[in-house]
């Protein structure tokens, strides 16, 4: 077992691993609290737009994926600030356009590349030095915002009518807290993949919502269920030569049961 921590490219999975529990801990957190779970499942599967347009013209893939992510984030946010009762449409054909989008282009691009598989189901074990550099930059934006303008985003998140009251630019918050999400999830998609990554962001933080009192508990809670999750899942997916994203995503959802069945009993 320890000769294995020698090993690159298991360092830094274990690295990863720590970091995206944190990130989705943190912003998983706000997304659960906002409501917007769906909104960053149509962020999340419209950046494979960028990845398809990325391969196409022969840019990094994790390049293209961010920036369409960002942009489709903004665009969502924009769209649905004021119009609240269209915004499952708005997702709905966000979601389709972006995944179509990233469908042509790769049909468009000769030749496969086996790397798209890594987006869709994710691979932990394949992360490279410049996911990690990208990953601690983003933990560290994170914290920063959430550390400034806690009581904003706490106030935005839970009562919008007080906030407003308050003098709080509401839009701003919630085009912030969405531009998060979509880095957060771009990043967590070389983890656990496209596919799975809403799993993610909700299995921890619905557990932690559960037994906390406040959001910055809740986020601790959330990132440390998803870390214990994640490396187990990373050790499951080494030992016996297991997809990691589906074996860390089957580790929260067994995490999840055990406390649906001990919650319930109290």
């Amino acid at each position: 077992m320890v000769e294995i921590l020698s090993y690159e490219f298991i360092q830094n999975a274990i690295f990863s691993a720590i970091l995206i529990s944190l990130i989705a801990g943190i912003v998983g957190s706000l997304v659960v609290v906002n409501r917007m779970v769906f909104l960053t499942g149509g962020v999340a599967h419209s950046a494979y737009g960028g990845i398809g347009m990325a391969l196409y013209f022969g840019i990094p893939l994790f390049f293209g994926a961010v920036v369409f992510a960002v942009f489709t984030a903004i665009i969502l946010a924009v769209l649905t600030f004021k119009k609240r009762s269209d915004m499952d449409t708005f997702i709905g054909v966000i979601w389709a356009v972006g995944m179509a989008i990233g469908i042509i282009f790769v049909d468009l691009t000769e030749g496969y590349n086996v790397d798209l598989m890594s987006y869709l189901f994710g691979s932990i074990l394949a992360v490279d030095s410049n996911d990690i550099y990208f990953m601690v930059g983003l933990l560290i934006l994170t914290i920063i915002i959430v550390v400034i303008w806690y009581r904003d985003i706490l106030a935005v998140s839970y009562d919008m009518e007080y906030a407003m009251l308050r003098g709080i630019d509401i839009k701003k918050f919630y085009t912030l807290i969405l531009v998060l999400s979509a880095l957060s999830v771009v990043v967590a998609i070389k983890v656990v993949g496209l596919i799975l990554v809403i799993a993610l962001f909700t299995i921890p933080v619905y557990i932690a919502q559960r037994i906390s009192k406040s959001l910055w508990v809740m986020m601790i809670i959330a990132s440390m269920i998803s870390l214990i999750a994640s490396l187990i899942g990373l050790f499951l997916s080494y030992s016996f030569n297991l997809t990691s994203g589906a074996s860390i995503i089957l580790i929260n959802a067994f995490i999840f049961i055990l406390f649906l069945i001990f919650y319930h009993k109290k």
